[in-house]
């Protein structure tokens, strides 16, 4: 029984100092792993790259900007993954550079983009000579076609994808989207089933209240005095007309007397929902699909919009409440202003629309956020699998009869 007394302590102090010392090796080999991690994740972070996790998807899309990274679009795309980071992309796994040597071989990309605005203007030989069967050869532009218009067949069957403001775009890089009243985007679409204007419930009476501030006919911010479309001379011609009902067009900005400084802007469009009856959402050309931020202006700012321009505006809102000025010219349309300002039922009647539905910029949500759908699409491996490219690509970009 001594002897067993013995070996018990023994076998307790044994079985005590293995245990210390295998605490001691596992918790210093976790220490050792985390300062490891910590090295690696700060190396990512030096490299600003960082993977995201959706679907466990860590493979990163390269997108190769052929065209200056200076200009509009390409400016606010920043370089590296930023822009996906900084907006809080589901997908942030895509990396911009203007660098054609990034990867050794401009083979390698997954996406070529070209800037439309230049695009237009290179000669064939400025245009890759090579291409890899998994690259996507993507056209990007916000601005119109009546100012930048493709007029040879150069650029036939060369872009997979469009990134433009068109509808028909593969993604759009737009102005706008359209909520429905429980919030599901609906739009800009080419086919819009709006609720019938006569269906619509009438506002009510204290947003009424708010309309009766208003004392001034219409105000335009401008700053392109020579357009193509013509617009400052149909304004001209609007405010001979006004002149009858002793009213105006207010003009702010290069084409007026009346000034908006950059850093009191969001004073002066605030002053549009005081102030103003109307606002000129007037486009600087006309092409299809051509409906820029003038047109949010006024609506989220409870100013009926007078739009000019060539789209198809019921793929933006529903009639009833616009003016259009193209379709009524100077002589009906400052008729029909006056109209409305003398009759405030009627004017309130054009606000319907925001019982039902809602305008938003593309950018207020990831859902719509077009970086952050552009790269979505590159992780679609269906969609990057699916080989097409725009076999007359004048014929979808023109307007009609532009060269």
């Amino acid at each position: 029984m001594r002897c067993n007394l013995l070996v018990k302590p023994f076998f307790y102090l044994t079985t005590s100092l293995m245990l210390i010392f295998l605490y001691i090796t596992f918790h210093n080999n976790i220490q050792w792993k985390q300062e490891s991690d910590d090295k690696l994740i700060s190396k990512l972070e030096k490299k600003n790259v960082e993977f995201s996790s959706v679907d466990g998807i860590s493979e990163m899309k390269y997108i190769l900007q052929w065209t200056s990274p200076n200009n509009i679009p390409f400016v606010y795309m920043g370089k590296g993954q930023k822009v996906f980071l900084d907006r809080h992309c589901i997908y942030n796994n895509c990396f911009v550079t203007s660098d054609k040597n990034y990867l050794g071989d401009y083979t390698k990309f997954d996406v070529i983009a070209f800037a439309g605005p230049e695009t237009v203007h290179l000669p064939k030989e400025s245009l890759p000579n090579k291409r890899s069967l998994h690259q996507k050869f993507v056209f990007a532009s916000l601005e119109s076609p009546d100012y930048y218009p493709v007029c040879s067949d150069n650029l036939d069957n060369f872009f997979n994808w469009t990134w433009t403001y068109k509808v028909n775009s593969d993604e759009r890089w737009g102005y706008m989207v359209v909520r429905d009243s429980s919030n599901a985007i609906i739009g800009p679409n080419a086919e819009m089933h709006w609720l019938k204007w006569s269906e619509m419930d009438s506002v009510c009476d204290d947003f009424k209240e708010k309309l009766k501030t208003k004392t001034k006919a219409a105000a335009w911010f401008v700053s392109n005095c020579n357009s193509r479309s013509g617009r400052e001379h149909f304004v001209n011609k609007l405010n001979k007309q006004l002149k009858k009902y002793d009213l105006n067009v207010d003009i702010y900005g290069r084409c007026g007397p009346l000034k908006c400084p950059r850093n009191k802007s969001r004073e002066c469009v605030k002053m549009l929902e005081k102030d103003y009856y109307f606002y000129l959402s007037f486009e600087n050309s006309f092409a299809e699909d051509y409906v820029t931020e003038k047109l949010l202006t006024s609506l989220n700012n409870n100013v009926v919009p007078i739009v000019f321009g060539a789209a198809n505006y019921t793929r933006f809102m529903p009639d009833g409440m616009y003016l259009n000025a193209r379709e009524l010219g100077p002589v009906k349309l400052a008729e029909k202003m006056y109209e409305l300002i003398l009759n405030p039922d009627l004017y309130a009647d054009y606000f319907k629309w925001r019982n039902h539905y809602s305008y938003h910029h593309k950018s207020e949500s990831i859902e719509t956020d077009e970086y952050c759908r552009f790269c979505s699409m590159l992780n679609d491996k269906e969609l990057v699998q699916k080989i097409t490219t725009y076999p007359n690509f004048r014929q979808w970009w023109d307007p009609p009869d532009r060269c």
